[in-house]
């Protein structure tokens, strides 16, 4: 390990989330491992992870987790390939882009058949559909993000470029506080970012999801190395991970409880959490027949339009860009 990167371990140990663990087992029996977040391990979007820390999934499977705080999804995945940490997370189009780059990651589950990037406008300018936001100003995280590639995709998918909309990049709080400063009609954000506009007084509406391409949720990373050599670590993260998410599915108001009490800066936030809660679950968690899954055509047409676009600069075989036999052993041990 880099000592630039332990340093960042050792700094990021300081925002990792202090979680208790119901378990039967002594601590010293778990196998300690690092799990690599693109961001800080207390947001709402890692609920599904945080759930299962709080629960004591992750020590029924064995181990004890840390989390850690990478640089965004791509900075995990380098991580990840360079054997800085076992496994991680990002969105499911990341190794498209790492892949080209020679990095050696694999998505081994993916949270839900839904992206997570939404299109939210202001209610109050009627915007309805992608084609209305010509001619418009709005805003995305930055312009190396996948929710901007995404907002790309869907442009195209209207029959516009990103030259018929003036799109800003304005930062993880900049975005939806322009937005809901009226400086923007629209963005192109997470759900979390959507319940903040709400939050703070702008009535937001948004573009159907039929509208916005089809590009990936959040997904689990492990290396080559490390699916081949550790399958059982592997495995026990993607099953208690997808526990916490299904968690969120089946009561969000329970699981707004449950991650108050796990990230205490929360407390009093709950009926927020659930809003959030309720977007994931019906939006990005839904319509996954079997929980984790990756579908291999949703990930062929995300890299043939990241192909198509110069974002990645070869085509990367399909099979090297996931697996889905942790999902499928996670599924068997749930029956």
């Amino acid at each position: 390990m880099s000592n630039k990167f332990a340093a960042r371990v050792a700094k990021s140990a300081l925002l990792a989330v202090a979680l208790s663990t119901a378990v039967s087992v002594q601590a010293a029996d778990l196998q300690k491992i690092t799990y690599l977040l693109p961001a800080p391990p207390n947001s709402p979007a890692f609920a599904p992870w945080i759930i299962a820390q709080h629960k004591g999934y992750y020590g029924e499977e064995g181990l004890q987790v840390n989390f850690v705080a990478g640089k965004g999804g791509v900075d995990v995945a380098k991580q990840i390939g360079a054997g800085n940490a076992l496994v991680g997370g990002a969105i499911g189009d990341t190794p498209i882009v790492v892949r080209a780059n020679g990095v050696p990651v694999k998505a081994v589950a993916v949270l839900g058949a839904g992206g997570v990037t939404m299109v939210a406008t202001d209610a109050e300018q009627n915007i309805n559909s992608i084609a209305d936001l010509k001619g418009k100003t709005m805003t995305v995280m930055s312009y190396s993000d996948t929710t901007y590639y995404a907002l790309l995709a869907s442009l195209k998918k209207a029959g516009l470029s990103k030259n018929d909309v003036n799109v800003q990049a304005a930062g993880p709080a900049g975005v939806w506080q322009l937005f809901t400063a009226k400086k923007a009609v629209a963005m192109a954000g997470v759900p979390d970012w959507v319940v903040n506009a709400e939050d703070a007084g702008l009535k937001v509406s948004l573009v159907p999801q039929s509208e916005i391409f089809e590009s990936m949720a959040q997904a689990i990373l492990a290396s080559d190395k490390a699916i081949e050599q550790q399958p059982e670590v592997i495995g026990g993260v993607v099953q208690a991970t997808l526990r916490g998410m299904r968690d969120i599915m089946q009561d969000p108001a329970a699981a707004a409880a449950t991650f108050a009490e796990a990230v205490p800066s929360y407390k009093g936030k709950e009926a927020s959490l659930e809003k959030i809660f309720n977007l994931y679950r019906d939006h990005v968690y839904a319509n996954q027949a079997t929980p984790g899954y990756i579908d291999p055509q949703r990930l062929e047409n995300v890299r043939q339009f990241y192909v198509s676009e110069g974002i990645v600069n070869r085509e990367t075989p399909l099979d090297e860009l996931y697996t889905n036999q942790f999902v499928e052993a996670a599924q068997v041990a749930t029956k």
